[in-house]
């Protein structure tokens, strides 16, 4: 048993090194998440292939603000493109995903389950599943990991604060990989936040829509103290 947890750690570190060197985010959807999440990336020194659902050709005034390390495609180019993906579309669109593109890779889910929009899920309403947990379930050679789902998207870009900041705001991140969770807090710091580990995907839950945490500007004990008291259903 010690030699295989070993061996997983070191699988786990290895991989975490690989994503330190990649440098090309697929986001699939433009929205207003998926928009602000590229704008970071490129000021990040990211090269950043953007999608959403109506053809890359609507999306020229964005690439055109984004600049050079910017470019627009379909869903299946910018996961084609991907070293890291980022998954922002609305929950009922999340079958449309593609799979074999983003095979072996860290994919970052940002989404929220709004039964308004998306309709009711019952696994979702009874508290049987998870918003990330359904998505990796789609991609299943994928590396899943929680991101950006509970700050309102202008605040990627405009509530930042370098490191040791006393006004630093702290954001969740939650995956079944260690190596996945691991870039989203890496990710996380060079935007301008602070981070939270949740654990595993079965519990993202406690990050998700109406929870204590949900859109609160919070530090790191804020929110860990408001994933402690987060209810399973709401």
């Amino acid at each position: 048993m010690a030699g295989s947890t070993s061996r997983a750690l070191g699988t786990n570190r290895a991989l975490f090194r690989l994503l330190l060197l990649m440098t090309t985010i697929g986001i699939i959807g433009a929205g207003n998440i998926g928009s602000q999440i590229a704008r970071k990336a490129v000021e990040n020194g990211y090269d950043v292939v953007i999608s959403n659902s109506r053809g890359p050709e609507t999306l020229a005034d964005l690439v055109a603000e984004l600049g050079p390390k910017a470019t627009a495609g379909s869903a299946i180019q910018a996961a084609d493109a991907a070293d890291i993906a980022v998954v922002t579309v609305p929950l009922k669109a999340y079958l449309d995903v593609p799979v074999e593109p983003l095979a072996g890779k860290v994919v970052i889910d940002t989404n929220n389950y709004y039964f308004e929009r998306d309709g009711h899920i019952a696994e979702l309403d009874e508290g049987t599943a998870t918003v990330s947990g359904m998505l990796q379930a789609h991609l299943p050679t994928s590396r899943v990991a929680k991101g950006f789902n509970h700050i309102m998207a202008a605040d990627i870009t405009g509530d930042s604060y370098p490191a040791g900041d006393a006004r630093r705001r702290a954001l969740a991140t939650s995956s079944d990989f260690a190596d996945a969770s691991d870039f989203v807090t890496k990710l996380y710091d060079e935007f301008g936040f602070d981070s939270v580990n949740i654990g595993p995907l079965a519990e993202s839950w406690r990050v998700e829509r109406d929870r204590p945490a949900y859109v609160v500007r919070q530090n790191v004990a804020e929110l860990e103290a408001n994933l402690a008291i987060a209810p399973r259903t709401v």
